[in-house]
């Protein structure tokens, strides 16, 4: 078992994307921290937000995917197909369905004020911050490359 975890921690490609996984956190806690003035730990690991951690995971895993090798691999064919396949869902799919939870937190809201014994939503509001406008997906997808670049070729 330990062999695995010291072959898994040396490989290049795993690193890259968990590295541009990381990178997108701690940057988006921070942009968060800039606008609000308060630290949110959820914003490590929680999902919405600039940049995307999704665009930045995949793109890091499809770039070292690519550099490790190369552009005409199979290997390279499916980290990029996922990636695609990724990035779209977070800024169209996800980003639908934090928009939705937005009217359904303000409708549960509204009805729970009118009559509270009737309307028992329970306190916990839906999440909204679960998808990513198009700036947020590119801003991930540029920074997924270049961690994946840092990491892989120097």
């Amino acid at each position: 078992m330990s062999l695995f975890f010291t072959e898994l921690l040396s490989n290049q490609i795993f690193l890259s994307a968990i590295a541009g996984w990381a990178s997108a956190q701690i940057i988006k806690t921070i942009i968060n921290f800039c606008f609000t003035k308060t630290f949110d730990p959820e914003r490590l690991f929680g999902s919405g937000g600039m940049p995307s951690s999704h665009s930045a995971t995949v793109c890091a895993l499809a770039t070292a995917t690519a550099v490790h090798y190369s552009a005409d691999s199979f290997e390279f064919a499916i980290a990029a197909i996922v990636a695609i396949i990724v990035m779209y869902d977070a800024r169209g799919v996800r980003r639908e369905t934090g928009t939705q939870a937005v009217v359904l937190n303000h409708f549960i809201e509204y009805f729970s004020k009118v009559d509270e014994h009737k309307f028992d939503f329970g306190t916990e509001k839906l999440k909204e911050l679960v998808g990513h406008t198009p700036l947020q997906v590119a801003a991930g997808a540029v920074l997924g490359v270049v961690v994946a670049c840092l990491m892989t070729l120097t």
